[in-house]
């Protein structure tokens, strides 16, 4: 503990005493909050108001020091064994009592039991968790992530095991990994399936990823206008599987944010003011480390200056904002994460914070802003306004090109856009899932491949040629122009 340290007052990990209380509950309960979450330091000797080193008197000293570690184990259950030693700062002692996290939680006071003395840190403070807070880390104490128990009352059918085997096939065969079948065996042993009284239970991440079965598990994106919350310009909302989340909420930014180009040579290159990587990166990272047990869902917001990412629940299992940017990682949600690594939506555990910040420095942007909070963690990827000359007269001329090319001008695709809307309304007792999501793709951009298509639907491309050609037969889309240069338009 150094004089700067001090100055900066308390925090989630640093609590002052200006003498040890009588009452060794009033910081026991202290030690318990650390132990809890992700760990800290007990000062005694500092007056938690004005910082003031007081110091202790060095004839009670190591008897208050032995009186400490006592009070702690007796008051303590499972036990903690902090490490208690004095600290000579600006020329007085005080005495440093450090917890690390603990790996058995959750701990509490004996003396209240475990609803009522467990206690948890929160900003500055110490205060007591609320019973799903408490089950939470009961199951950071068993090794057990929400994920992988049992989902009760949810039916496991042929078609969602064949529908998701065949997903993670498809994202493998996209993603360049090799070839494998994945088929029923591999997801009992990937824990989304487990064999109970001869037949297949689900569990809560087979229940994520097949269905919208939970109404917390969605993904809500909006665009503002400004930098605050204020004004609405556009709002989604996504349910369904976890990895058609992702697409979808991946897509929905990119159509919200610029499109330029820059010319090298003879070639035109078209990219995103913000790097895609980074984008798909922190949806990924929101799905794979959010606290299922939190009511709240995954939120993705536009703002003129930044793009913002909020996942529900703070840093899992005593991991300090410190050891997550050096890249470590404690996996909230395994059986998600895996899966999602099977199908190459996760590179490796740990990159992600590094990946995100690599993409930004490639594309000269801002340093991208990581914030802890204790119920949710938020991402800021800022878009850079301060473009060079250069950059705004390409992007201008990508602009001026698109808006040129062919038929479909914007007013064209607002045309085509608002048939889509009437088309789906009258056909949609006759049109499947997969036809309704062409027509939305086709209504907001009209030159959109087969094989564009197929990647944000999450589906193959000859499923998607199938689909178009039963809606060229009941004569919902025609093609105009050629194949390389020409539209959709929807006309029912």
């Amino acid at each position: 503990m150094t004089i700067d340290e001090i100055v900066r007052g308390e925090s989630k990990t640093v609590e002052f005493k200006s003498m040890l209380p009588k009452d060794s509950e009033r910081y026991i309960k202290t030690i318990v909050a650390f132990a809890n979450s992700q760990g800290g330091q007990l000062i005694i000797g500092v007056d938690d108001k004005t910082r003031e080193i007081i110091g202790v008197d060095e004839a009670i000293l190591f008897p208050l020091m032995d009186s400490i570690s006592n009070a702690v184990s007796d008051s303590c259950t499972p036990q903690i064994v902090p490490n208690v030693e004095p600290q000579t700062v600006d020329g007085k002692t005080v005495i440093v009592v450090a917890v690390a996290p603990g790996p058995n939680r959750p701990y509490y006071l004996k003396s209240r039991g475990k609803e009522a003395g467990t206690f948890i840190r929160v900003a500055g403070t110490s205060r007591p968790a609320h019973s799903e807070k408490i089950r939470e880390l009961e199951m950071e104490g068993a090794r057990i992530s929400w994920d992988e128990l049992v989902c009760v009352g949810y039916k496991v059918t042929d078609e969602a095991v064949t529908k998701l085997c065949a997903d993670i096939m498809g994202y493998r065969k996209r993603a360049g990994l090799p070839g494998r079948e994945v088929t029923r065996t591999q997801l009992v042993n990937w824990k989304l399936l487990k064999e109970m009284d001869d037949q297949d239970a689900a569990s809560n991440a087979f229940a994520l990823l097949t269905s919208d079965y939970f109404p917390f598990s969605k993904t809500q994106c909006g665009v503002f206008k400004g930098t605050e919350r204020n004004i609405f310009l556009d709002k989604r909302e996504f349910t369904g599987p976890i990895y058609e989340q992702i697409e979808e909420a991946t897509a929905f930014v990119l159509r919200n944010i610029r499109l330029g180009a820059t010319i090298e040579g003879l070639v035109r290159k078209e990219s995103y003011e913000l790097p895609v990587e980074a984008i798909r990166e922190m949806i990924i990272n929101a799905h794979c480390h959010r606290n299922l047990a939190d009511d709240s869902c995954v939120q993705v917001a536009i703002y003129d200056d930044r793009l913002e990412v909020t996942s529900p629940g703070g840093l899992y299992n005593g991991l300090t904002y410190e050891e997550l940017m050096s890249g470590h990682s404690k996996l909230r949600n395994r059986v998600i994460a895996n899966v999602l690594g099977q199908m190459g939506l996760v590179e490796s555990w740990g990159t992600g914070i590094k990946r995100i910040m690599k993409a930004a420095e490639n594309y000269g942007l801002p340093i991208p802003e990581f914030q802890v909070f204790d119920d949710m963690f938020r991402v800021n990827l800022f878009r850079n306004f301060l473009l060079t000359n250069e950059k705004k007269k390409n992007m201008e001329i990508s602009e001026k090109h698109r808006r040129s090319i062919g038929e479909a001008s914007e007013k064209r695709r607002r045309n085509i856009g608002e048939a889509s809307e009437k088309i789906c309304d009258v056909h949609r007792k006759k049109l499947n899932d997969t036809q309704r999501k062409i027509l939305v793709l086709l209504s907001e951009d009209a030159r959109l491949s087969a094989a564009e298509m197929a990647e944000q639907i999450g589906i193959t491309r000859r499923n998607i040629e199938a689909n178009m050609k039963k809606l060229k037969d009941q004569g919902i889309l025609i093609r105009h122009g050629s194949p390389k240069n020409g539209y959709w338009e929807i006309v029912g």
